[in-house]
């Protein structure tokens, strides 16, 4: 195996994961994009971050993109090269936009685009191996294969499944991202170690009912909209998290009040209506330190947009 290619480039989209009932398992991918080109040179790594992140995340063989990529050689049996890359992020770090996921996505895709072979790293191999390095796979399913994903592990085997849904067009996301960032580890360790009976049997009932939405095969006697509300309700990890991020439970509230089907986007502190809101709500939201951002589902994945892969499907 050789590297084909010495300059290549990918974007990949953000993600947002439960929506509401579907903890660990479901994920949208959401019409905001973070661009990553890489040349592959003989001296030392060297990364330029534009954008969200800047200052903050590494900039050499730490840094979470070149940590895939140097894997997924490996995996690949691809000889190693030497990195300079530019990562234009857009995607806000450590809100629950699933930051993480598309950087590990991006970084194993521009594996597979440097080689330039279409037989090696498939959309499933770049999910099970972001999912790997992710630890599970609900953001990671989204950001590779785009609209709406049910994704699994199974954690004897360490093999990862995913299924798209191709979501209607009542879902249009908007996502109200706070100035406060929460950490992952933070929000899970907020947790309990177990959960009541009840309370499980209500999420699977409202998650089934919410991948027939996101399907497109929702039917019965309520409309769609009172549908969507009944199925992002949750019992399992919103609320146990509420005292890590009162302010986002609390812009939940408000919004779901005024008859909206909002979720904590994520482990947070992000909040997501899966459905438009009012110029009313995006103006007092605004006004109270949210940044209010129509986006809209992503219906592609990760995209190689140069190189000699960029125009294979994939």
């Amino acid at each position: 195996m050789r590297v084909h290619d010495d300059f290549v480039a990918v974007k990949v989209p953000a993600t947002s994961a439960n929506l509401g009932p579907g903890f660990d398992c479901m994920g949208l991918a959401l019409d905001l994009w973070d661009e990553v080109s890489i040349h592959a040179t003989t001296g030392p790594t060297s990364v330029v971050v534009e954008g969200e992140g800047a200052g903050n995340v590494e900039l050499g063989e730490d840094n979470l993109v070149v940590r895939a990529l140097r894997l997924a050689l490996d995996s690949a049996g691809a000889p190693q090269v030497g990195v300079r890359m530019r990562c234009l992020n857009r995607i806000p770090h450590s809100r629950g936009l699933g930051s993480s996921a598309s950087a590990i996505v991006a970084g194993v895709t521009l594996a597979r685009a440097l080689i330039g072979d279409p037989d090696v790293l498939g959309r499933q191999e770049i999910l099970e191996m972001g999912s790997e390095m992710e630890g599970h796979p609900d953001n990671v399913a989204p950001a590779v294969f785009g609209g709406a994903t049910v994704a699994w592990m199974n954690e004897e085997t360490s093999e990862v499944g995913a299924l798209r849904l191709s979501p209607p067009e009542a879902i249009a996301p908007v996502v109200f991202v706070p100035d406060f960032e929460l950490r992952t580890a933070t929000a899970r360790a907020a947790l309990p170690d177990t959960v009541a009976h009840v309370d499980a049997r209500f999420n699977v009932a409202r998650a089934c009912a919410l991948t027939a939405i996101l399907s497109g095969h929702a039917s019965g006697g309520a409309d769609l909209h009172t549908q969507l509300m009944e199925a992002t309700c949750d019992r399992l990890h919103q609320e146990p998290r509420r005292a890590a991020m009162k302010p986002s439970l609390a812009l939940v509230d408000w919004l779901r009040g005024a008859g909206y089907a909002a979720v904590v986007s994520g482990a947070g502190p992000t909040v997501m209506s899966l459905e438009p809101v009012g110029a009313d709500i995006r103006r007092d939201a605004a006004a109270s330190g949210w940044r209010v951002l129509p986006l809209g589902v992503a219906a592609s994945g990760v995209t190689i947009t140069r190189g000699s892969l960029s125009k294979v499907e994939f």
